[in-house]
């Protein structure tokens, strides 16, 4: 599956997952990408809306379903369905797809074939201050006929692009304020229900 499905993430939810492994940037963090199939053209996917999941024993199943049943009957009343999945690992150089987001990604892709990874790329996150690159820092790995997840091209981005070309420009102004100390996940909500895993103010 997957064949040659591409894939456009809209710059709010590209950000916050960013800002999401900036916040947590000594564990391993994770988040869900929700969106649809293009109403002009199946073979792409719109993810328009991202939810940061957890920064602390993300492997933990009784969480992640009680995360999964909720972040789904929202989003489902606005027409989005859960597309996708991104990881950030817990070693800046470690740019494996471990187990724990393979696992996450074969349970997404059985309701959803297109479903998408995106693993975060320290290197390309590093290197935004220094150039002007346009290009997402993550990786994209899409699931193929043997039922194992690859990576797309050498760093997927013929296949994934970030509609507003101008997020990365907009994603270093918001590290540059340390806007990343604004995000609540899915931890955070599960610890204090009063913090809204939905982020209404953060774009505000």
């Amino acid at each position: 599956m997957g064949g040659d499905v591409r894939y456009e993430i809209g710059q709010n939810a590209y950000i916050k997952l960013v800002l999401h492994a900036l916040n947590h940037k000594t564990s391993a963090v994770n988040g869900l990408l929700l969106g649809r199939l293009s109403a002009n053209n199946n073979d792409v996917v719109e993810i328009t809306e991202s939810v940061p999941l957890f920064h602390s024993q993300i492997g933990l199943l009784p969480p992640l379903e009680i995360a999964l049943i909720q972040i789904e009957e929202f989003y489902r009343a606005q027409g989005l369905d859960i597309v996708g999945y991104f990881h950030a690992n817990e070693r800046f150089d470690d740019i494996e797809l471990g187990n724990v987001a393979r696992n996450i990604g074969d349970h997404i892709h059985r309701y959803f074939p297109q479903a998408a990874l995106l693993l975060l790329d320290n290197k390309k996150l590093e290197a935004l201050s220094k150039g002007k690159d346009r290009s997402p820092v993550v990786q994209l790995y899409t699931r193929d006929s043997s039922k194992s997840w690859k990576q797309v091209g050498s760093d997927g981005s013929s296949r994934l692009a970030i509609k507003e070309p101008s997020a990365n420009i907009v994603l270093l102004d918001y590290i540059s304020s340390q806007k990343w100390q604004d995000i609540v996940d899915f931890d955070d909500h599960l610890d204090d229900i009063s913090k809204d895993w939905l982020n209404p103010e953060l774009f505000k």
